[in-house]
């Protein structure tokens, strides 16, 4: 699978080992995030992930900042864009099962590497179910569409 990772100054380390652990899983990553430790623009990255990500240009995406909000309320401005911050592998897993979502967020300054390993690996793992979750999604693109 080919996965964008995106990130801001606050978690080049973090996005270095969850590349390098996505392709020890078999992925391809795509870095569209910093290099650089200066101070820069978590919104820069969100959307340069989410825009990959609904042209179809990667499959899904990952990204990181301080704490995977910013980050991830940037993203979801992009039309079709489902991002969720998970802290913990459950709720990864279940916002894949449950609300088929496309990009994965969460925190450098909140979680350690180990366990952002669990959720990148527990989000991956999971595959949407579709039926009434199916429904709820589709509720929330018609939401989008009217904006």
């Amino acid at each position: 699978m080919k996965i964008g990772i995106g990130n801001d100054h606050a978690a080049v380390g973090m996005k270095n080992e969850i590349m390098d652990f996505l392709k020890e899983l078999g992925h391809e990553a795509v870095n569209f995030g910093t290099d650089s430790n200066a101070s820069c623009s978590y919104a820069v990255y969100g959307e340069k992930v989410a825009r990959a990500v609904a042209a179809k240009d990667v499959d899904l995406g990952i990204l990181i900042c301080g704490t995977g909000v910013g980050i991830s309320l940037a993203a979801n401005k992009v039309k079709g864009i489902r991002a969720a911050v998970c802290s913990e592998p459950c709720t990864a897993r279940l916002s894949r099962q449950h609300n088929n979502s496309n990009i994965l967020a969460f925190g450098a300054r909140i979680i350690g590497i180990e366990t952002a390993k669990e959720i990148v690996k527990a989000w991956l793992d999971a595959q949407f179910e579709g039926g009434r979750h199916q429904t709820r999604v589709d509720m929330i693109m018609e939401i989008e569409a009217g904006e």
